[in-house]
């Protein structure tokens, strides 16, 4: 099996751009940011202080996570609900940005990503794939942009979806992310040191893939 590992900081375009690149190679897309956002979502629904990193471990045993495939999208399952509507809030990010700081959370999530990588092609996004979960991909990338074009994209996003938005709330919100993430104890986000860089800042959506797709089909 090929194992094709993206790593890179929030709004950095992964899930889109991989999503697009696996459809075309016939492989398998696995959101992981997407199981994290799943865990944080759930403990928002149950009233659970996400900073507090024993109440979160208490309820995984009572996490059941599935990933269903419906017309090739993936769709996070919780429990038996589909989630997958409801966990993109700038208010789920930031909780999935918490929990995922966490041994117990990882440790609960890394067996179920390993195995996808045994069993398909895959292409499999996040913030520590290619240095902790899949450490032997065949092709790992480390895909970025400035935060302040992370934070327009997002600002854009969510006002085509018609939801209220500040450009300065974003940007602050992907900052705090970023430092969140490359500054947590467990797996923090870093380029692994066999990763090729790829900046996508100014770029368009579709220059954005060219240059990625191009990157990876060079090294497959």
């Amino acid at each position: 099996m090929t194992a094709i590992a993206i790593d890179g900081p929030s709004g950095a375009g992964k899930s889109t751009l991989a999503r697009r690149i696996a459809g075309e190679l016939g492989y398998i897309y696995v959101d992981t940011g997407a199981m994290y956002r799943s865990i944080g979502f759930f403990t928002l629904q149950n009233n659970i202080d996400t900073g507090d990193e024993n109440a979160v471990e208490g309820i995984l045993d009572g996490i059941q996570l599935e990933i269903a495939r419906v017309d090739g999208v993936q769709h996070m399952l919780v429990n038996g609900e589909d989630v997958t509507a409801n966990i993109r809030t700038e208010q789920v990010s930031m909780a999935a940005s918490k929990v995922s700081a966490y041994p117990a959370v990882r440790k609960f999530l890394l067996d179920a990503q390993r195995n996808l990588a045994v069993e398909n092609n895959i292409i499999m996004d996040g913030r520590d794939i290619g240095t902790v979960v899949l450490p032997n991909a065949n092709v790992k990338i480390f895909l970025t942009a400035t935060p302040q074009d992370r934070a327009k994209r997002r600002y854009d996003e969510l006002i085509a979806r018609g939801e209220k938005a500040d450009y300065e709330t974003v940007l602050a919100d992907v900052e705090k992310r970023d430092y969140n993430d490359a500054n947590r104890a467990a797996a923090p986000l870093k380029q692994a040191s066999d990763a090729v860089l790829v900046d996508t800042t100014g770029l368009s959506f579709e220059e954005g893939y060219a240059l990625l797709k191009k990157t990876i089909t060079e090294r497959l």
